[in-house]
């Protein structure tokens, strides 16, 4: 085993919470299907797709971090970023200009179809920024500038901006400690970006929360309570117990009240 790669990195933290992130969005991949988006001709969720691909993202850089390359991870963490960009903008966008009167939302329906561009991300992020709907949930998130940051960390790994990010990308050479100095800051890093998406995401979208009790009540011929409609999928209150919660109970808080979904 290279010295780069010495048993503190790869007992480093990380691993853990990479494969806690990437189970999640496999979860929550499954647990959206059924809910149909509203704007455009998709059979299943457009997000099922997504959020299976953002399950790969994380696992890519779970394995890469693995041999050393942080540089590279880095990249990934950029495309994961954006990822995430992307989900908001585009339930955002379907429910701000989807109705009766425009059933299909052109926009959002032809990048399904391959037929036009998703806008490009200052596009999109302001987009987001300007939204009323997220205004209360983006001023706690949004007080410092330590979103500006992270993506200008991934843009010096992504064009070698700085030597060093060269050097945490090749394992053959000893720097244990900047290694290790590295993974704690990619830690914080993309746990801000994973805590933001699922911001975002539920606040727009609270019946993503929706444990299965309602449909399973409907499934086998039962009348459902109508609590149930708002009881909370055990692995989304176990994300938000374990994540959210013990790094940012005002955002917890925040989705608490306006939702109306029983977290706990």
């Amino acid at each position: 085993m290279k010295n780069s790669m010495n048993q503190e990195y790869r007992s480093h933290h990380v691993f853990e919470q990479l494969s806690l992130y990437s189970e999640f969005y496999k979860d929550l991949s499954y647990q959206i299907m059924s809910w149909q988006s509203q704007g455009t001709l998709a059979i299943l969720n457009l997000d099922t797709y997504v959020y299976s691909s953002m399950h790969g993202t994380i696992e890519s850089i779970k394995n890469i971090l693995s041999t050393g390359r942080i540089n590279d991870a880095y990249a990934l963490l950029r495309k994961y970023y954006d990822s995430t960009i992307i989900n908001v903008y585009t339930n955002l966008y379907l429910e701000d200009n989807f109705s009766i009167q425009n059933f299909v939302v052109t926009k959002i329906d032809n990048w399904l179809k391959g037929k036009e561009k998703i806008p490009e991300y200052r596009v999109m992020s302001q987009y987001i920024q300007n939204s009323q709907k997220l205004s209360a949930i983006r001023s706690l998130l949004h007080v410092d500038d330590q979103y500006k940051n992270i993506r200008e960390r991934c843009n010096e790994h992504t064009h070698y901006n700085y030597y060093r990010t060269i050097l945490l990308n090749d394992n053959e050479v000893y720097m244990s400690q900047e290694r290790i100095e590295a993974l704690k800051t990619f830690s914080a890093d993309i746990e801000d970006i994973f805590i933001q998406h699922l911001s975002y995401i539920f606040y727009l979208k609270e019946n993503y929360m929706m444990a299965s009790d309602y449909i399973d009540s409907l499934d086998v011929g039962l009348k459902p309570d109508d609590a149930s409609l708002y009881y909370v999928a055990p692995f989304i209150q176990e994300i938000f117990d374990v994540v959210i919660k013990k790094k940012r109970m005002d955002i917890f808080e925040e989705i608490k009240r306006k939702t109306g979904m029983m977290l706990e």
